[in-house]
Formats: C-alpha cells, structure tokens, sequence
C-alpha cells in the first residue's frame, strides 16, 4: 500500500483478522498472601508529586490485591481518611504514619519506618 493511499474497504487491511472471541490469555498465578508476622512493611511519609498535600505511603506488602485494598479500607477507616491503593501501595490522605505504625503493629505486621 502506497504511502498516503486511503483504505477503501477491509480487503485493503491485507487479510488481517479481528476477532471479538475468547481468546487464550496468559492467566496470572494466584498470589499467596503472607501472614502478617512474614511481612515487612515501609511507612513512608510524602508529599512531593501531590501538590503540596501531605500523605502516608505503606509500601513492601506481599500477597493478593484483593487482601491489599481490604488492609488499605481498614487503614483508612480507622483513621477517618480517604486515600487509594494502586501499584502495590497504600496511599492514606495525611499525615498519620504513627496512628498506621501502631495498627498495623497490632494486626501482626512488621513495620519500619522509613524517612524523616
């Protein structure tokens, strides 16, 4: 096909197939969440990247991201906060590193702290 040339029908695409079926994908292995007392967690606080608004950031946990969100709902919970869980992190809105150390001591967790 010539460059600038326009595609007048789907014969023009060159024998290409578009299928909308089921198609074999590369299933993930299911991820075994540790116990709390084999994790070791990082509590970082942060506020650069976030306009200027400060957050707490638990990062190191080793399991399933369904276990993850449900350890980041319990966080913010009891801290009354809002906040996320994406990439393998817990993002609390605020500064409430020690308050997160101390629960996440008391469910079993081994936590470091990590920055200033």
């Amino acid at each position: 096909m010539a460059k600038g040339s326009r595609l007048n029908s789907l014969e023009d695409l060159g024998g290409l197939v578009f299928s909308t079926g089921d198609s074999p994908v590369n299933e993930e292995e299911e991820i075994n969440t540790l116990p709390p007392g084999e994790q070791y967690l990082e509590a970082h606080f942060s506020n650069k990247g976030r306009g200027g608004k400060t957050v707490t950031v638990i990062t190191g946990f080793q399991g399933s991201e369904d276990d993850l969100k449900a350890l980041g709902k319990m966080l913010k919970t009891k801290c009354g906060v809002g906040g996320s869980v994406k990439d393998g992190e817990i993002i609390v809105q605020g500064n409430y590193r020690d308050k997160i150390m101390n629960l996440l001591r008391k469910e079993g967790y081994h936590v470091k702290r990590v920055g200033g």
